[in-house]
């Protein structure tokens, strides 16, 4: 299995059943609290639909990781799956994001750290994702994050 079938992977694994507002909040509060418990120098963003639903820069972090943040997210919602796939796609056929996807740089970006947020029977409802670390590591802790989310959902009550 290469890298990009991985991704799809974990994409896959990371369906939720629902996903409003509240779990925005309480997804973005738990990488938040792993962050911290780690000392890992990111930001963190939720997005719900259209808007930002969560957002937290800690200590190590700086302006431009916002900036990442906020291409990786960009790339995410046009290309309808994870940041880290998008690169993997362009690299695996060859070609380069940044020239080949003929988008904008200063709002586009293809690193790992962004992942869809998708509801059964409805789609892509948010985006979740880091910036700060190696893009790879972005990538890892989100999925993590997102899988111990998951599994601790099943057992709310709401």
């Amino acid at each position: 299995m290469n890298a990009a079938d991985s991704n799809v992977l974990d994409e896959q694994s990371m369906r939720f059943s629902c996903f409003d507002y509240d779990d925005a909040w309480d997804l973005g509060c738990q990488l938040r609290a792993s962050a911290v418990k780690r000392r890992l120098p990111i930001v963190i963003g939720v997005v719900h639909g259209q808007q930002r639903a969560f957002h937290s820069a800690l200590p190590g972090s700086y302006p431009e990781n916002d900036h990442w943040l906020s291409r990786k997210i960009a790339t995410a919602q046009r290309y309808g799956r994870s940041s880290l796939d998008v690169l993997e796609f362009f690299d695996s056929t060859g070609r380069d994001f940044d020239t080949d996807s003929r988008l904008p740089h200063d709002e586009f970006a293809a690193a790992g750290g962004v992942l869809p947020i998708v509801v059964e029977r409805v789609g892509i409802v948010g985006f979740v994702g880091v910036s700060g670390l190696p893009h790879r590591d972005d990538h890892t802790f989100v999925v993590e994050q997102v899988q111990f989310f998951r599994r601790s959902q099943r057992v709310d009550p709401r």
